[in-house]
């Protein structure tokens, strides 16, 4: 198993409506190595939901890969602002999973807190100018995350 950050703006797709839904894709990422970060999950993965653009940013809750090598159907849609005109569905450049909601953290675990336990190196969402939407985690730093989100 292997353990990622998924970040949304809450004004976009939030925890809570991950946890309303149960169940969504994870799609609308047109970054080519976020994308290869989602080709890379596979089901059973454990996935910390971040919220960013919002105050404070951080992380508010965990969920779980449960289907992988999925085109992302928004590259097909010309309504979509994820739209793909290069993109088919017999050769999509898009792809993305679907996540199946865990868990919302009674309280958020915030960026301040994040830089106060974890490096850059430990955590890359904490590089400056980092703005993957989707990266990989450490085992033993996934770990430490899930501790600190459940300390009182």
């Amino acid at each position: 198993m292997r353990y990622w950050l998924l970040k949304s703006e809450p004004a976009v797709y939030s925890i809570d409506d991950l946890a309303r839904e149960k169940t969504a894709l994870w799609d609308g990422v047109r970054n080519y190595q976020a994308r290869n970060h989602l080709r890379a999950m596979q089901v059973g993965d454990l996935a910390f939901f971040y919220h960013s653009s919002t105050k404070p940013p951080g992380i508010v809750g965990l969920c779980q890969v449960v289907e992988v090598g999925l085109a992302d159907p928004t590259q097909f849609d010309p309504s979509s602002p994820y739209f793909d005109p290069r993109s088919n569905p017999q050769s999509p450049r898009w792809w993305t999973v679907r996540v199946a909601f865990i868990e919302k953290f009674q309280r958020p675990l915030t960026l301040h807190q994040l830089r106060a336990h974890f490096s850059p190196s430990e955590l890359p969402a904490l590089r400056r100018g980092n703005r993957l939407s989707v990266m990989p985690i450490e085992p033993e730093v996934a770990g430490q995350i899930e501790r600190l989100a459940r300390t009182p």
